[in-house]
């Protein structure tokens, strides 16, 4: 027995919902596929299967061979483009997720030259401020800013993100400038958050002792964009990623406040699963993101 032919064969039947379906839909007879997955039954020795005239309903130990089964196929599959890579162009349509603004600003932008050196790719840009299942929502890859948690994931760090305090001079004016983290309790502060309550800003390097500080926020948006509009407009005191307002502050209508107790940048990273590891296409696209990020770093300024 072909051993990964046949297990190609079984999941080809159960995604088919029949095993006529399957015969259908490959060069091999009912009669052949029968026999393929009768003979994987005695190998594992288990009933993978329960037939019925009209569709299949796999046993406990057929669920898992099909789990299973499926992933090994795929990573094949992955390894068979990586060792192609160089041989061939990527092609074929990839699904990227990244945080809303993010993709909105620095991502799209570079879509459309991404897209002509890459003429047989199709892009799916997904922008969410979650963090999506890649399994579930078949994406390709996810961009993530932080600290990622142990995982299966494969991860690539692609750039840092620095967040920064700032505020409108015309606030700064009426208010005054806080100097210390701790003087952010007599400011009025704007929150980027989905629900109200107090928030938790941190504040200088963890390695040396960092601050966090509670702030109870009188104004409180799920939009960064938003929220900087806000600010820029004298609400009050906010904290966002320094590519985001780099114009506002170059123009004077907003003031980076708080620097020497600015956070350590936090990483942006490319997760993707292992079975795409060989992926010529996601490779492309990281490769393309750190080529264009290099040396201009937008997200850490």
């Amino acid at each position: 027995m072909d051993q990964l032919a046949a297990m190609a064969t079984f999941v080809r039947a159960v995604d088919a919902g029949s095993l006529s379906a399957a015969a259908r839909s490959l060069p091999s007879s009912l009669t052949s596929v029968s026999r393929q997955i009768s003979a994987l039954e005695r190998h594992f020795g288990t009933r993978l299967l329960m037939r019925t005239t009209r569709q299949l309903a796999l046993t406990e130990d057929g669920r898992m061979l099909y789990e299973r089964a499926k992933s090994i196929l795929g990573e094949l599959k992955e390894i068979e483009e990586g060792l192609a890579g160089n041989r061939r162009e990527p092609s074929g349509r990839l699904r990227v997720s990244a945080p809303t603004l993010m993709g909105r600003l620095l991502i799209a932008p570079l879509l459309g030259d991404f897209l002509r050196a890459y003429p047989s790719l199709s892009v799916d840009l997904l922008l969410v401020d979650r963090n999506v299942d890649l399994i579930d929502e078949d994406v390709h890859l996810a961009l993530r800013v932080g600290r990622m948690p142990d995982s299966q994931l494969v991860m690539r760090k692609l750039a840092e993100v620095q967040m920064i305090h700032c505020a409108s001079p015309d606030y700064l004016a009426r208010r005054g400038e806080p100097h210390t983290p701790a003087d952010l309790a007599q400011h009025d502060c704007l929150v980027f958050s989905d629900a109200p309550g107090a928030a938790t800003w941190r504040f200088g390097r963890e390695a040396n002792g960092g601050t966090r500080i509670r702030i109870a926020g009188r104004l409180w948006v799920n939009s960064l964009d938003a929220l900087a509009a806000a600010a820029e407009n004298g609400a009050g005191i906010v904290r966002v990623p320094s590519w985001q307002v780099e114009r506002q502050l170059a123009e004077g209508r907003l003031r980076r406040l708080l620097r020497a107790h600015e956070p350590a940048p936090a990483p942006l990273h490319a997760l993707y699963q292992p079975s795409r590891l060989g992926s010529t296409k996601i490779r492309a696209f990281i490769d393309f993101l750190i080529a264009r990020w290099r040396g201009s770093d937008p997200l850490s300024r």
